[in-house]
This record gives structure tokens, C-alpha cells and sequence, in this order.
């Protein structure tokens, strides 16, 4: 899997209330499909086990300003359950949405129940490992 540091949205970053991606991708200008060709994957991980939380959702949010004042979400995984947010587990948003119209792009952690522990890196690869 081939992950470009300047395409993370978190590296180690502590997920326990609801919240968003310690970084912001910067697409450069607006009105642009990025998922044209090649799928573009979405790779998240967990890199530390989950305790107290009942399950964590991820969006993918973009917007034309950097503050993220009018986020709008474009494509979400499930919920997943605390029982998988354990030291290894990966996901992914298998193809990079074709309505990322805004020049800044983000994911949002969507916290359920009282988190006490747990983090996650996450980003745009070229293809995520099997």
C-alpha cells in the first residue's frame, strides 16, 4: 500500500468523543472529480484497541472553506462496532466519492457511547493492502 504523508487525514489520533481529522486535505481548487479512472481509496486503521465507546462511525466531509463552516458530508462507512476496533483492524471507503466538490476534503469520527481509549490513522492511498 503506497500512503503519501500530504494525503493523511490522522496519524495515532486519539478517537474517544466525536471529532474531526486532526489534518485537512487540500484539494487545490473546487469542482473537480478526483475518483475519475482508477478507484481511489479510503484506507482508515486502528492503531490502539477501543474501550468504552459502543461503536465509531467515519464521513468524508468537503468544503470550499478550510474551517469546515458548512461541511457537507458525501459517503460514510457502518458503525463499527466496538468488538472490531481492536489493534490491526482496517477499513476502508473502497472509492474516493465523485461528489468531492469542495476544495478541502476531511473525515469526521462519529463517536457512540463514552470513549475511553482508542486511536486511528487514516487516508487516501493508491490501493489499499488485501
Amino acid at each position: 500500500m503506497i500512503f503519501d504523508s500530504t494525503n493523511k487525514f490522522s496519524t495515532l489520533q486519539a478517537v474517544t468523543v466525536t471529532a474531526a481529522s486532526t489534518n485537512v486535505i487540500d484539494l487545490g481548487v473546487s469542482d473537480r472529480d478526483i475518483g475519475v479512472g482508477e478507484n481511489v481509496p479510503f484506507w482508515i486503521g486502528v492503531d490502539a484497541d477501543f474501550a468504552g465507546l459502543t461503536s465509531v462511525q467515519v464521513t468524508v466531509q468537503t468544503d470550499d472553506d478550510e474551517a469546515f463552516g458548512t461541511a457537507v458530508d458525501v459517503i460514510q462507512t457502518g458503525a463499527i462496532a466496538l468488538a472490531d476496533l481492536v489493534n490491526g483492524y482496517q477499513f476502508s471507503i473502497d472509492k474516493a466519492p465523485k461528489n468531492l466538490l469542495g476544495r478541502y476534503v476531511r473525515l469526521n469520527y462519529t463517536v457512540v457511547g463514552t470513549g475511553t481509549a482508542g486511536t486511528i490513522s487514516a487516508g487516501i492511498t493508491m490501493g489499499n493492502q488485501l
